[in-house]
């Protein structure tokens, strides 16, 4: 898989205008638009059904088909809400893309609003970027002054509205279903599917909930042709992305490439591990999809060869830890953050991630009287993680089994040690993570 760099919604990040109209004008922006209103409704979902593109979001699924499932001559109002809400621990490719090319995305809403016969757009921002929400409020409103946006859309007869909404800080709210009920006023909680959002979302209307990052890609497909996007990528992961690269690494930040490249090429390109250390373990899609270790480095990081290899793409948030970590101490973290973060709802979740987070301590602490009861520990640990999985309304569950069941099936004696030494094995004074702790 070639190496090279694909930048296309990252291509002007660097410039101090990139977030304005202007800027965004200047590298060919909008062009796109009038390609897709002199095209039908049809003709633009089935160019996004062409392209292949998969959704940006974590989940993959083909975002032309959903579009399509969009019923049509219903006599409803069609919405499209847009999910900017990223709140998982890792991932950090849509609120730089909002921050310095918001213009991408509202052009990607005017085209895909036309698609769907929808009037009205929501993007649904995390409520503590502020200055993002500033952002995209200003890129809404220097598309509407130049007519890009409200009545009559370059005198096509088109007509979209868009409201910025900010959201509270529930990482819950990520769910699309709880996004919807929080877009609405009531609590973000899970809906139980079916109905699904596309007959039955915002307002009991049809509704299509794309992910940011999904969104932004649409006009470079309208512009330059679904075969020239689906020339990119894998046999089953057409198109390109951006990867997250963060912890110990050279050079931490945002790598657009194609879908199949691996992570030992962006390290080669971010300048790879922190000097004087090796890579330990690896997130390839955030902290909610199970952990990879130094054997992974050639997975081509895609939809079907990572989950080949038993773990999930997902938002490509590609955290990086070397051999100073302890890795019992990062999944209770993450399991502490899914417990607190748990809407209550379901019984699995609420109650499930209670425990997990309580067992995660006590193998912490080292808190156990000899390795069997290490042993058993972990045995139990997995057996409530099984019960988690599957059975609770929404994904948050599922998102507390993929770190420990990978974090015990490849670093099992670093839990046992810890009850062996009665503590953490790491020094503190050599681990990023005690270090942090110490300074708060």
């Amino acid at each position: 898989m070639s190496t090279i760099l694909t930048p296309e919604l990252s291509a002007h990040w660097d410039e101090p205008d990139s977030f304005t109209l202007a800027a965004y004008q200047r590298a060919g922006g909008y062009e796109a638009l009038p390609k897709a209103l002199a095209m039908s409704p049809d003709q633009v979902i089935q160019t996004l059904k062409d392209s292949a593109l998969r959704g940006r979001g974590g989940a993959g699924f083909p975002t032309g088909n959903k579009w399509a499932f969009i019923p049509q001559g219903d006599g409803k109002p069609h919405y499209l809400v847009v999910n900017a809400d990223e709140s998982e621990p890792g991932a950090c490719k849509d609120i730089p893309t909002l921050l310095a090319n918001p213009q991408a995305l509202i052009e990607g809403v005017i085209i895909t609003c036309y698609a769907i016969r929808a009037a009205e757009a929501f993007i649904y921002v995390r409520g503590e970027v502020l200055h993002v929400a500033r952002r995209l409020h200003l890129a809404v409103a220097e598309a509407q002054d130049a007519g890009y946006l409200g009545e009559n859309i370059l005198g096509s007869g088109v007509s979209v509205r868009i409201v910025v909404h900010s959201g509270a800080g529930a990482y819950i709210c990520g769910e699309e279903t709880a996004l919807l009920d929080s877009l609405e006023g009531l609590r973000g909680q899970p809906r139980l599917k079916p109905p699904f959002p596309a007959t039955e979302g915002l307002y009991a209307c049809p509704t299509v909930v794309n992910n940011v990052e999904s969104i932004a890609s649409v006009p470079y497909i309208l512009k330059y042709g679904a075969a020239e996007f689906a020339s990119v990528g894998t046999e089953r992961s057409k198109g390109f992305g951006l990867f997250s690269l963060s912890g110990h690494v050279t050079t931490p930040g945002q790598y657009e490439a194609p879908f199949g490249t691996t992570l030992r090429e962006i390290l080669d390109l971010s300048g790879g591990i922190r000097a004087g250390h090796r890579l330990k373990f690896w997130t390839p899609g955030g902290s909610s999809t199970p952990l990879f270790t130094d054997q992974h480095l050639d997975v081509p990081l895609d939809f079907e060869h990572v989950a080949a290899a038993g773990s999930m793409v997902g938002t490509r948030s590609l955290q990086i830890f070397d051999e100073t970590t302890c890795v019992v101490r990062v999944v209770l973290r993450w399991c502490q953050f899914y417990e607190h973060e748990s809407c209550g709802k379901c019984t699995p979740c609420r109650e499930g991630s209670y425990w997990v987070v309580q067992l995660l301590e006590r193998l912490e602490r080292g808190d156990s009287a000899s390795a069997d009861d290490t042993e058993a520990q972990l045995d139990k640990l997995l057996d409530i993680c099984d019960n988690i999985t599957g059975r609770a309304f929404c994904a948050l569950g599922d998102s507390i089994q993929a770190p420990v069941a990978s974090s015990i099936k490849y670093f099992r004696d670093e839990y046992i040690e810890h009850q062996r030494i009665g503590g953490c094995p790491f020094d503190p004074a050599a681990s990023t993570l005690f270090a942090l702790e110490s300074a708060r």
